[in-house]
């Protein structure tokens, strides 16, 4: 059987990824710096219903797994629910999700290249994080299959990591299983909030459909590569997560800048902690490289609809990428990662990202039997959690999601009325 890429049209990119290097991309998406650094706040948050604020999450990231991988088996092209709401529900709600994944995903991009900073050189984390922009923005520059090594190798040393945290934790004399126990301090709404916040971290599975024109067979190798993504990413949260929280404790956890690292130490082997220091900071990177991958194959989609300047869709002849795209994105991730706070990128991201989430269940809700529609309950669960969860996250995250949402819509009617006169 003949598996090589079909060659590419004019401005089109090559099938260079299998099912393998699909399931990378997306765990290295998932399984990055969120598990490092986003138990803390969610623990902070929920107090001791910390697990059932991660149980929440999985849930919305299940329905929107389930409803995405549908949508891309049907519409196997760059630019995710962009083109799913385009195709579904019109022109508008297409273009209000892919903005709100450029804008919030552009976000995540600096709180990522800023965890590489903070663990890799605190006193100068800025400059480190531009430094990692620049990097990885040339990696992707010259091929998705490069990227795609990369991710692999990363993907690797982040689960021996974890692995070696969840084995020190586990077996040292200070775990208690008694802080698996929800009191009386888990409120409803900081559970939300937890979930929300830990939502982030689930959020990569959006660039396996996000890469749709460079995956062979897409109509089978996506909603696989979702589906065996997300699944081995909640199996590594929850294990963590447990853990942690067995070591540490709700109220330890909360407080800790560092849970992974303070975990070990306070297992009794503090000699792991420069190695778990090693791992976020790889963890981070791979997050960074899938994510400058997400966002400039959106904004290539949106570039070849008008939506944002066409010369963004330009698609490089020798490498196969959409390279002013990549090149545009990386220049704003520096740009941000020189001059914003980690905290309120999260925030921001978590808000535009469960936006776009909304626009993807509801799509899918309009599939038709014949169309591979998911069960009724997917999407319809789906679109709840997203919006539930999005305006249980921080005030100003909400605040800020929203203008920018709001500014959006109002350049897209701008826009409709220049070209109609």
């Amino acid at each position: 059987m003949n598996t090589s890429a079909p060659p590419a049209g004019p401005g089109g990119l090559k099938r260079h990824l299998g099912l393998f290097d699909a399931v990378v991309i997306g765990l290295g998406s998932m399984i990055g710096a969120g598990v490092f650094a986003a138990l803390a706040p969610a623990a902070s948050a929920a107090g001791s219903g910390l697990l059932i604020g991660l149980a929440l999450a999985a849930v919305v990231a299940y329905c929107n797994a389930t409803s995405s991988a549908r949508l891309a088996a049907r519409y196997p092209q760059s630019g995710g629910t962009y083109v799913y709401g385009r195709e579904r529900l019109g022109e508008f709600w297409g273009y209000l999700a892919g903005w709100g994944f450029v804008v919030g995903k552009t976000a995540s991009c600096a709180a990522m290249a800023l965890t590489v900073g903070s663990y890799v050189w605190p006193a100068q984390a800025h400059a480190v994080a531009v430094a990692a922009v620049v990097a990885l923005t040339a990696v992707n520059y010259v091929g998705v299959q490069k990227a795609a090594w990369l991710t692999r190798a990363i993907v690797v040393v982040v689960l021996a990591v974890l692995a070696a945290v969840v084995t020190a934790c586990l077996t040292g004399p200070a775990v208690d299983t008694g802080h698996w126990a929800v009191g009386a301090d888990a409120g409803f709404q900081g559970v939300l909030q937890a979930a929300g916040l830990l939502f982030f971290a689930f959020a990569g599975y959006a660039r396996i459909a996000t890469l749709g024109e460079e995956v062979r067979a897409p109509q089978r190798t996506i909603p696989r590569a979702i589906s065996a993504a997300l699944a081995i990413t909640l199996v590594v949260y929850a294990v963590v997560a447990l853990a942690v929280l067995a070591v540490l404790g709700p109220d330890d956890l909360a407080r800790t800048s560092a849970p992974l690292a303070d975990a070990v130490r306070a297992a009794g082997v503090p000699g792991l902690a420069p190695l778990v220091r090693t791992g976020a900071a790889v963890a981070a990177l791979g997050s960074l490289l899938a994510l400058i991958l997400g966002v400039s194959r959106t904004t290539l989609a949106m570039a070849r609809d008008r939506h944002l300047p066409p010369s963004l869709a330009a698609v490089h002849p020798r490498f196969a990428v959409p390279h002013r795209a990549e090149l545009a994105v990386g220049a704003v991730v520096a740009v941000l990662a020189a001059v914003v706070d980690v905290r309120g990128a999260i925030g921001f991201s978590s808000f535009g990202v469960l936006a776009y989430y909304a626009v993807a269940n509801v799509s899918a809700w309009t599939l038709t039997p014949g169309e591979g529609r998911p069960p009724r309950f997917v999407p319809v669960l789906g679109t709840i959690g997203c919006l539930v969860l999005a305006f249980a996250l921080p005030a100003a995250a909400v605040l800020w999601g929203a203008m920018v949402l709001a500014l959006g819509a109002a350049a897209y009617g701008v826009r409709r009325m220049l070209t109609r006169s």
